[in-house]
């Protein structure tokens, strides 16, 4: 509608002139960034999208779904509203993300055609033209138009029709264009004659990494994350990601990462282009080993870190750190393996159990109030008699987190049941005032 009309319509409307340029250079800002953090192959889906190839890229973050709420919560937390799917085909995920993502759709592999057959037929990415030619004709739906003879509609709109149905049930590939900025390190090897063999990929894979880490030394950096692309001779692309846990430009360690998952390349009818690059890099400064003749180096256990990592995904390897607070559950944060120490201890005034549950469980108890420990306690369906005790110890809650939390206490108890098990368990509240708690048992953790 006219600027006019609006502003009369909406009072206080903010009205700002359109700026394709800047959309178009802030979109490739946001492919870049999704380069470095997702997957090695990324392109711009203008006016508003990114295509993002997630193979063999997803299984560091935890897998499709974790990977594609974690994007989202991203841009969210960026002030940016988003959509993503995944899916077997670019046509059948950019149909999904905006027609279907609620914010987000993972399609099984191999059912793109029944995951969009209900959709509008401008979901195809056709122009505008186009559209309105088949909405006249009563095409309103992908499937009611994959289902009409497909003669008559080609003669009429063109082969552009045919071609998007094609590419977004996977019937044929659609060639992408990823994004590239010269600030990236990159290596590459052309090849004469296209290879498949999996030792001859193994062999250029270690003289391109041993190219990388010369230009990473030249410029005083380590690799974080990099990226080896097989440009196959049908245009599509294979690929394998490799992060790890700190800067590293040791060419065996990158080597190992690399070919440990050539099994999962498909070479097809050939691989004719290799290029290997640096995504993301961070500085790298030499350290001294041991400081005397005497002394023991330290423990590296990051190459171990790395192995698993890109096996099993990075965001499943953490390591507990303390947190100042006095909650048992507050005071432990999951942080990266490799991150440094931030400092802060536990408590030691009191033991602590060498297994804390993540959130307590409820028990059933027989216990003496105010002070006493319970005689028995019942948990997961097994009652346990108790036969020694210690406590309690008194937890008061963080008043400056909430009001609730102002009256709020837990009385901890040591108990040992017959078996000569150890628990840690506590009741909520002091005993006697109903607005410290509920007086309920809980279990919070195991003794080792």
């Amino acid at each position: 509608m006219p600027a006019t009309k609006a502003q009369a319509l909406v009072s206080g409307l903010t009205v700002m002139d359109a700026d394709p340029a800047a959309d178009a250079e802030a979109l490739d800002r946001l492919a870049l960034w999704a380069l470095q953090r997702y997957a090695p192959i990324v392109a711009a889906d203008p006016p508003d999208g990114l295509m993002i190839d997630t193979t063999g890229a997803d299984h560091l973050h935890g897998g499709e779904e974790l990977m594609l709420s974690g994007m989202v919560n991203r841009f969210f937390a960026s002030g940016i509203a988003a959509r993503a799917a995944v899916a077997d085909t670019w046509g059948a995920a950019h149909a999904c993300a905006r027609f279907l993502a609620s914010p987000t759709r993972v399609v099984p592999p191999g059912d793109q055609a029944d995951a969009i057959r209900g959709l509008a037929i401008a979901a195809l990415r056709l122009d505008a033209a186009i559209v309105n030619g088949l909405r006249i004709l009563g095409f309103n739906t992908i499937g009611q138009a994959a289902s009409a003879s497909r003669a008559p509609l080609t003669l009429r709109f063109g082969p552009e029709l045919g071609r998007r149905l094609d590419q977004a049930m996977g019937r044929i590939a659609e060639p992408i264009d990823p994004v590239r900025t010269p600030d990236l390190i990159e290596v590459r090897r052309a090849f004469g004659e296209p290879i498949a063999a999996a030792e001859t990929i193994a062999r250029y894979t270690a003289r391109l990494v041993d190219q990388l880490c010369r230009m990473l030394e030249e410029k005083g950096l380590g690799a974080r994350r990099v990226d080896l692309l097989f440009h196959r001779v049908d245009n599509s692309y294979q690929v394998i990601r490799a992060g790890t846990a700190t800067p590293v430009r040791d060419v065996k360690r990158l080597t190992r990462l690399l070919t440990d998952r050539i099994e999962t390349i498909d070479p097809g009818f050939g691989i004719e282009i290799m290029s290997l690059t640096a995504t993301q890099a961070e500085p790298l400064m030499a350290r001294q080993v041991i400081s005397s003749l005497v002394g023991e180096p330290e423990a590296d256990v990051s190459g171990l870190i790395d192995i698993l990592g890109n096996r099993i995904g990075e965001r499943r390897l953490y390591r507990f750190a303390p947190v100042a607070s006095d909650v048992p559950e507050r005071s432990v944060a999951r942080v990266a393996p490799m991150a440094p120490d931030n400092g802060e201890t536990w408590p030691d005034h009191w033991p602590r159990p060498t297994r804390l549950l993540a959130h307590p469980e409820l028990i059933e108890t027989m216990a003496l109030l105010p002070d006493h420990p319970p005689v028995s306690f019942t948990w997961r369906g097994i009652r346990r008699r108790v036969r020694r005790a210690d406590g309690p110890e008194r937890v008061f809650g963080e008043w400056w987190k909430g009001d609730a939390e102002l009256a709020a206490v837990r009385d901890y108890f040591q108990v040992e049941d017959d078996a000569g098990e150890r628990y840690w368990i506590f009741r909520s509240g002091d005993g006697e005032h109903g607005e410290t708690g509920s007086h309920r048992w809980f279990l919070h953790g195991i003794f080792g």
